[in-house]
């Protein structure tokens, strides 16, 4: 192609995508960028990519011990048909202590796993989410212990089972 023939090339293209019918228009505001982590309760259920955090935002965490609660509720019919479901079962008593950070989950039927054990990771990061909730504590500093039916397991982080 010659410089004259690819300069008209150049130009027909130029004018023509200057004519493409998308007008311009003035600066438009989207909005504050998010930040931070999200805001209140999450729930995590077992899904085939591991633990998924669901928003629980009327929920009001009183204390680590309402999280058990709304674990033990289980996932809404949506979330179900989505493919979450809950493997720590009703049958089984929970409770849970936090120091400056540090929780420990009492969990005395439950058979604490490794990071690869979704039902541990439901339970570690739910309270987790209270913990941060209730008492500020930063998620990457809150560590969950889980004394259960085979001894200690932990201290875990909830990243821990959402990395897979």
């Amino acid at each position: 192609m010659t410089r004259p023939r690819a300069l008209a090339v150049c130009c027909l293209l130029a004018v023509s995508a200057t004519g493409c019918g998308i007008r311009p228009t003035g600066v438009t505001d989207g909005g504050a960028a998010p930040t931070g982590i999200s805001q209140g309760m999450r729930v995590y259920f077992a899904s085939d990519s591991g633990p998924r955090g669901v928003s629980r935002p009327d929920a009001r965490i009183t204390d680590l011990n309402a999280a058990f609660k709304l674990l033990l509720a289980g996932p809404t019919a949506e979330e179900r048909a989505a493919g979450l479901a809950n493997l720590v079962t009703r049958d089984q008593a929970f409770s849970a202590t936090s120091r400056r950070g540090n929780v420990t989950i009492n969990a005395p039927g439950h058979y604490a796993g490794s990071p690869q054990d979704q039902s541990t990771g439901q339970l570690v990061c739910t309270v987790a989410r209270a913990e941060v909730l209730l008492h500020g504590t930063r998620p990457d500093k809150v560590q969950v212990t889980v004394v259960g039916a085979d001894g200690r397991a932990g201290p875990y982080q909830c990243q821990q089972f959402l990395s897979r």
